[in-house]
């Protein structure tokens, strides 16, 4: 029969693989969204773009990490500002840079949860 402790020890270390996974398959979207915003803009690109980042917005608050969900939200809201028409002047920039911040974040997410 296994204790309290044990069995929380276990709960543990289940939830801390599928951070892991979670990370590892936000890392892919963010190469994925980087890529998108590499590519020729076009609205198939913008909605690529989109889609990825609602993804990572909705899976990153369901993993407790709300700086991933927040910044993969403000990433969706900037490539919808721009599918509706809105200037671009600057919007490249910003992109990129919650592209990096992404990356950042699942980064340090990681080295914090360590091997498996």
């Amino acid at each position: 029969m296994q204790t309290l402790q044990q069995r929380e020890t276990m709960v543990d270390y289940e939830l801390d693989e599928l951070k892991r996974e979670f990370l590892a398959e936000a890392e892919e979207k963010v190469r994925d969204i980087q890529a998108a915003l590499d590519a020729p803009r076009s609205n198939e690109s913008l909605e690529r773009l989109a889609y990825l980042a609602h993804q990572l917005k909705g899976s990153g608050g369901s993993y407790g990490y709300q700086t991933i969900s927040n910044v993969a939200a403000e990433l969706e809201q900037a490539v919808e500002a721009l599918t509706a028409g809105a200037s671009s002047d600057g919007v490249d920039a910003k992109l990129q840079q919650h592209v990096t911040n992404l990356a950042e974040e699942i980064t340090t997410r990681a080295a914090e949860l360590g091997p498996a």
